[in-house]
């Protein structure tokens, strides 16, 4: 087999055993490219271990997470071509990962998410985005899976919303009063107007009639954060990091957060941890009686 026809029996266990998400799966056939244009020819059954690590130095330039993603990458797939008895032996096994520094998730305060949230309401496209904005810091739940949102997966009167996150996994967001109260202005009073006079099984609809693009809703909360006066910058994400954030700090625990969020490992979740430890050792840092240094 050509090294082609390896990656596409790999990228194919992705999507069809494994149910990675579209997005996951491109990124892995990117890398997947990256690195057959790095081989210039060579078989990938013929790869050694130098081979890696010489591909690892050529992107040396890239931060650390990204060359950590390249090899995970690679480890993965001949992992794949291991158990598939393509090969005898990984050429990755023993290679040691590049050691990533942990950056702590950007958040709004509580004061910051109240004034993000009250921005003026006058058109159909304002009552939208304040209807994916609640339900974004309601729920926690991902920009892809927000944009995804279908009709029967919203349950007005049960209060929580069916999301299909990755790998297709299903689970119940419980919706608050102020976001089902919007999002059911927008559905009742607003949403018909933006379809003009088509029909979609999704929730959110840009001014085309069409369902809106992560890329499309990004660019609307980008521009309503700086009419609101929020200096931080922002993204879709950064809900979802004040979600469980704000969560954590009110009492949740870490166990309930990790399935409200939809993480498959609770070391994703303690990340939160650390985000609620730093707001307290500030908060204690500013009080009058807090010892300084050199008292």
């Amino acid at each position: 087999m050509t090294n082609q026809e390896y990656y596409q029996k790999y990228l194919d266990a992705l999507q069809f055993e494994r149910k990675l998400s579209k997005n996951t799966i491109l990124s892995y056939q990117d890398n997947l490219n990256r690195f057959e244009e790095f081989l210039s020819g060579k078989s990938i059954k013929n790869v050694e271990k130098k081979d890696i690590e010489d591909y690892l130095k050529f992107n040396e330039a890239m931060a650390e997470k990204s060359r950590a993603h390249y090899l995970t990458v690679l480890r993965n797939f001949y992992n794949f071509l291991v158990y598939e008895d393509y090969l005898d032996k990984n050429p990755c096994e023993t290679i040691v990962m590049p050691k990533v520094s942990k950056t702590l998730p950007k958040y709004l305060t509580e004061e910051e998410i109240n004034k993000l949230l009250d921005f003026p309401l006058n058109t159909a496209n304002d009552y939208r985005n304040k209807a994916m904005l609640e339900v974004l810091y309601a729920t926690g739940i991902r920009v892809s899976e927000l944009v995804n949102l279908k009709i029967n997966a919203i349950h007005l009167e049960e209060d929580f919303i069916l999301v299909f996150g990755k790998g297709s996994k299903e689970r119940i967001c419980p919706m608050s009063s102020i976001c089902e109260k919007y999002l059911k202005i927008y559905l009742e009073e607003y949403r018909n107007s933006l379809l003009k006079y088509k029909n979609s099984e999704y929730v959110f609809i840009n001014t085309f009639g069409n369902p809106i693009t992560r890329q499309g809703f990004f660019k609307n909360l980008k521009k309503i954060a700086k009419e609101q006066g929020i200096e931080k910058e922002i993204s879709p994400h950064t809900l979802r990091h004040s979600y469980a954030t704000h969560l954590l700090s009110h009492g949740a625990d870490l166990r309930s957060i990790q399935e409200l969020l939809g993480h498959s490992d609770i070391s994703t979740t303690e990340i939160y941890t650390h985000l609620v430890n730093e707001k307290l050792k500030s908060d204690y840092e500013n009080h009058p009686r807090a010892k300084k240094n050199g008292d």
